[in-house]
């Protein structure tokens, strides 16, 4: 690869950046606990799994009756 590449260029912009961080690497620790607390722990305990619970291994055809049911 040659320094003249673009991707080179890129590369090393963002690695220089991200070498010389010091209050960004704290920030970018707190993002991503952020992160793991909105995908994992939500999901744990406000989003069930719906289908495992209601389907009991039939969940294909447990979604198109409830899909075509249709209540009057």
């Amino acid at each position: 690869m040659t320094k003249n590449n673009i991707l080179y260029k890129i590369y090393h912009l963002y690695y220089d950046g991200f070498r010389s961080m010091t209050l960004g690497r704290t920030l970018w620790a707190i993002i991503l606990i952020k992160l793991f607390v909105i995908f994992v722990v939500l999901k744990l305990f406000f989003f069930p799994n719906f289908l495992k619970h209601h389907a009991e291994g039939n969940e294909a055809e447990f979604v198109a009756t409830q899909l075509l049911d249709v209540k009057d």
